[in-house]
C-alpha cells in the first residue's frame, strides 16, 4: 500500500542515502582537520565535532581514525581518475611517448585532487604503521603498472632497464617535484603537465 499521499516513501533508500552523506561529511571533516592540523594531532571527537556528529558515528562509519584515514587514501586515486588514464594508455599502444603523456597526465591528477592527503599519509606513516603501508602500497601499484607499460614496449625503446625507468620516473613525477613547482614557483598544473609530458620521454627513451 502506498502513503495517504500516493507517494512511496522508500524508506531503506532513504536511511542508505542518509548514511553515505553522513560518511562523506565525516570524511571531508576529517582531510580537512587532517591536512591542516596533522594526523598524529587530530583526535576522533575532534573531527566528530567538525562534521557536526557524534562521536560514536565517527566510529560506527570508519571504525576508528586510522580506518577514516585508509579510507581517504582509497578515495584519492578514485578521484585522479584510473579510468582516464587506462583509456589514453589503451588509445596510445605503440606510442611510448603518448603513453608517457597520459600517466604524467593521471599523477598531475592525482597530485592536484589529493596530494594534501597523499603528503599526510606518508607523514603519518612514520608513526603508524597501517598508514605507512597504505602509502607504500600506493606507490608499489604505481610502479606495477609502470612496470606493465614499459615492458609492452619493444626492445631498445628504454634508454636503461626498467626497474632503472621506474625509479627516475618516481624522481620526476613526485608529489615533492609537484608542491615545489605548483607552491615555491608559482607553476600551474597544465604547465607542470606540458613539462612533465616533454621531459619524460627525453630522459627515459632512447634516441
Amino acid at each position: 500500500m502506498g502513503t495517504p499521499s500516493g507517494r512511496r516513501t522508500y524508506e531503506s533508500l532513504h536511511r542508505t542515502e542518509q548514511a553515505q552523506r553522513t560518511r562523506a561529511e565525516i570524511a571531508a571533516a576529517a582531510r580537512r582537520l587532517f591536512t591542516t592540523g596533522g594526523w598524529a594531532a587530530t583526535t576522533v571527537r575532534q573531527v566528530a565535532q567538525e562534521a557536526g556528529v557524534a562521536v560514536p558515528t565517527v566510529y560506527a562509519a570508519y571504525g576508528s581514525k586510522t580506518g577514516l584515514a585508509l579510507a581517504l587514501a582509497d578515495a584519492a586515486d578514485f578521484v585522479a581518475d584510473p579510468a582516464t588514464e587506462l583509456a589514453g594508455l589503451q588509445a596510445a599502444e605503440g606510442d611510448p611517448p603518448a603513453q608517457l603523456a597520459a600517466m604524467a597526465a593521471y599523477d598531475r591528477r592525482l597530485f592536484e585532487r589529493s596530494g594534501d592527503l597523499i603528503a599526510m599519509l606518508r607523514d603519518a606513516g612514520r608513526t603508524e604503521p597501517e598508514l605507512g603501508q597504505a602509502y607504500l602500497d600506493g606507490r608499489r601499484r604505481a610502479d606495477a603498472l609502470r612496470t606493465e607499460v614499459f615492458a609492452s614496449w619493444p626492445a631498445g625503446a628504454l634508454r636503461a632497464g626498467v626497474q632503472r625507468s621506474l625509479d627516475v620516473y618516481a624522481a620526476l613525477c613526485s608529489i615533492d617535484v609537484y608542491n615545489t613547482l605548483a607552491e615555491e614557483r608559482s607553476w600551474s598544473p597544465d604547465q607542470i603537465e606540458t613539462w612533465w609530458a616533454a621531459i619524460l620521454p627525453r630522459e627515459l627513451l632512447a634516441d
